[in-house]
């Protein structure tokens, strides 16, 4: 009795392995997921005034949906920058304004569109970020600390001052909350590959279909 118990055990673990090897094989893919969104939404990815990182000409494109003051977008952003870094000049990344933290986010992003209008976007972006936790505490956001972090990385704060107020600027952080809307997007960050959703949503996703445009580019 006992001998067949083990028997009969062993071939339960057996079956239950070679399930999980089979659904390993035959499941689905990230990449293999991703399809291209729709017309209407392709056309809402990117706008003429875009912040963009990397080469205008790169064949593939990175849109992401970003807050400033959202802490998963500072925990993606250096993996972003080594996707960017491995694949050279085959990438680009687009950023579309997305403030979901309320005023202390549109205040970023009025600083940094500050700093895109004087050459600086992309120090001001990594100042932002990293010293995130000084001027957008959920608890006690301050973002009074903005200008002063932007100018440590290179913004004219007098000038700043007035390129916030900018109507145009009031104009992009509308453009983009219309977009973000239409988009549905409804959490930060929110990427897309060459109009490709990264869904599901991962490191692993996000450097596999990167990887596969990539290559489908032959870049």
């Amino acid at each position: 009795m006992v001998r067949r118990s083990l028997i009969l055990g062993a071939l339960a673990v057996a079956l239950a392995a070679f399930a999980a090897a089979t659904w390993s094989v035959t499941r689905p893919s990230p990449v293999a997921e991703a399809k291209p969104v729709n017309r209407e939404v392709a056309e809402r990815l990117v706008r003429f005034h875009s912040p963009v990182l990397g080469p205008q000409d790169a064949p593939v494109t990175i849109v992401e949906f970003l807050d400033p003051a959202c802490e998963a977008c500072r925990a993606y952003h250096p993996i972003v920058k080594d996707i960017m870094a491995r694949h050279g000049e085959a990438v680009r990344v687009v950023i579309r304004y997305t403030p979901f933290h309320g005023a202390a986010s549109e205040q970023a992003i009025r600083v940094l569109e500050s700093a895109r209008m004087q050459g600086v976007f992309e120090p001001v972006l990594e100042a932002l970020l990293r010293e995130q936790q000084r001027w957008a505490s959920h608890a006690a956001p301050d973002p009074g600390q903005l200008l002063q972090i932007a100018a440590a990385a290179g913004l004219d704060a007098e000038a700043a001052r007035d390129e916030m107020l900018f109507p145009g600027t009031t104009g992009i952080i509308n453009q983009d909350r219309e977009d973000v809307e239409a988009v549905g997007v409804r959490a930060t960050p929110t990427f897309f590959v060459n109009g490709k959703r990264l869904d599901p949503f991962g490191e692993a996703e996000l450097r596999a279909l990167v990887g596969a445009e990539v290559e489908g580019a032959g870049a």
